[in-house]
């Protein structure tokens, strides 16, 4: 399921709604109109006050057709403040048939600034709420705790559609004054658990929870995810890391906890899987701004992997734009199988074919996870099923990178996949089988819990193997003959029955790539 982090009920199965409730505290009023441009010049101020005492000011405001991306609201705060409320509605008009309606999304940048690379980052809820508080000690989800010094922190607009009539809103901000309690130092889960050594270990990384648009709690998540059979997640919430420090009495000897985050911009969503606690990874660009490469490296140097998510994803904003250049794997399979998938599965595949084209010396891994984020969502729907050394963040991380995985519906399905030579050679998923072109290559899948599935075989020339529907225990052997001239890489799919006609069914599970030939 493909979501983004805004809360509209954009693309396929967006159920999130963005209400708009009013707070009930009281209000002092500056008008605020015009567009973009001039609201950057206007500052909220507050003057200083007594312990425990209020203060709140509002602002409202218009937002034209073409606004930018985003639009900051200063907001001047004095000594002796505790904590920042904000709370924001907008107007809904109606619009007419095949136009896109009104979208604000929110966040909040402290007095360190906005620039590009997020020094002053201090949460982001995209649509998901309506308000949010920020104090030294605990935050909204979403939200960053720390101190609330003195300076001009701003308020994030992020106008992600407008009406033709414009997008009008109204902030209230409240500043509550008192001495601030310390800041608590952040526990983060370990990047071990127990392991079976060197073995398949399987796992979901991309989730969301309360923390971003999502509706499950973080033990909801790890609940639901020992219960799909998984080894290990990625925290992965939109633009905000802000969950990190909440995981840590979660994880467990059965269950190793990958902390990320979700980056989506306004072309496309990228996970950073596996990132160091707090990584901080900046999204406000688009594609024409030559600036994904940058944070790209620094996901990399933060000992994460970089995996464009859902790329052929319909809702606004997923489609993934970049190009394939800087990612470690690329999540082709998101949540239930849709046609967006296929079309992912399909160009996917031509990488694949321009990579042995040009001597195999580059390609991208595939996998798939859920992108869960509410019930009726199942997490570990898909997962990827990783060769890893033992089970900790930079084993599964090399085995993500090195292709030796598989994405499988469920836990219940299992599969061995590999090719032998005729003197004892032997390759897995994700390997070479290093034979000349002319040398006799078997191809070997064994699968279980995969009832009345088919199996095909796919090659750079195609799909050469297509089997018999599998029993209905789901157990099959498939022995196919091949050699290193005739296909350069197999790969196997294992598809559900299809109703009729020559489009094939949704996955049950595929495999990343054997290579074949020296």
């Amino acid at each position: 399921m493909c979501e983004d982090d805004h809360g509209h009920e954009y693309g396929r199965d967006h159920g999130h709604d963005h209400r708009q409730e009013r707070t009930g505290i009281g209000r002092r009023a500056v008008f605020v109109t015009g567009a973009a441009a001039a609201l950057t010049s206007v500052s909220v101020s507050f003057a200083s006050a007594a312990p425990r005492e209020q203060r709140t000011r509002t602002v409202r405001g218009t937002l034209p057709p073409g606004s930018p991306d985003f639009v900051y609201v200063p907001v001047e705060v004095p000594r002796g403040v505790r904590e920042i409320h904000v709370a924001y509605t907008y107007d809904r008009p109606a619009v007419p048939a095949g136009t896109q309606g009104n979208a604000l999304d929110i966040g909040l940048f402290d007095e360190r600034g906005t620039e590009l690379g997020g020094r002053g980052f201090r949460g982001w809820s995209g649509g998901a709420r309506t308000e949010f508080s920020v104090r030294a000690d605990a935050a909204t989800p979403g939200y960053v705790p720390g101190p609330v010094r003195p300076g001009t922190w701003h308020i994030a607009l992020g106008p992600y559609t407008v009406a033709p009539q414009g997008l009008s809103y109204e902030i209230t901000v409240t500043l509550t004054y008192g001495e601030q309690d310390e800041a608590p130092r952040p526990v983060y889960p370990p990047e071990r658990a127990a392991g079976r050594g060197r073995a398949w270990y399987r796992g979901d990384c991309h989730l969301h929870s309360e923390y971003s648009d999502g509706r499950y709690t973080l033990a909801e998540i790890a609940e639901l995810a020992r219960a799909a059979g998984l080894d290990f997640i990625n925290s992965s919430e939109h633009n905000t890391h802000s969950a990190h420090a909440h995981w840590a009495g979660l994880a467990g000897d059965d269950l190793l906890i990958l902390l990320g985050k979700e980056v989506t911009t306004r072309n496309g969503h990228v996970v950073a899987l596996g990132t160091e606690p707090g990584t901080f990874v900046d999204w406000r660009y688009r594609a024409r701004d030559n600036r994904f490469g940058r944070f790209a490296r620094q996901i990399r140097r933060a000992g994460g992997l970089v995996v464009p998510a859902h790329p052929h994803a319909t809702c606004i904003g997923c489609n993934w734009k970049f190009g394939f250049g800087e990612a470690d794997a690329v999540e082709v399979w998101n949540g239930a199988y849709t046609p967006d998938d296929e079309v992912a599965l399909a160009d996917w595949d031509g990488m694949l074919v321009a990579s042995v084209r040009d001597g195999g010396r580059d390609w991208i891994p595939a996998m798939g996870s859920s992108d869960s984020h509410r019930s009726p969502d199942v997490i570990g729907r898909p997962q990827t099923v990783v060769l890893a050394d033992d089970l900790t963040r930079e084993a599964i991380q090399d085995g993500i990178r090195a292709g030796r995985s598989y994405v499988a519906e469920s836990s219940q399905l299992s599969l061995s996949f590999t090719a032998s030579g005729g003197r004892g050679e032997h390759a897995g998923i994700g390997e070479r089988l290093r034979v000349a072109d002319d040398t006799p290559v078997t191809v070997r899948l064994e699968v279980t819990g995969a009832p009345r599935c088919t199996v095909r075989l796919v090659t750079d020339q195609g799909v050469l193997f297509t089997g018999d529907p599998l029993p209905v225990s789901g157990e099959g052997v498939v022995e196919w003959r091949t050699t290193a001239s005739y296909a350069a890489y197999v790969r196997a799919e294992i598809r559900h029955e299809t109703a009729a006609g020559p489009v094939p069914g949704a996955l049950a599970a595929f495999t990343n790539p054997v290579f074949l030939g020296r």
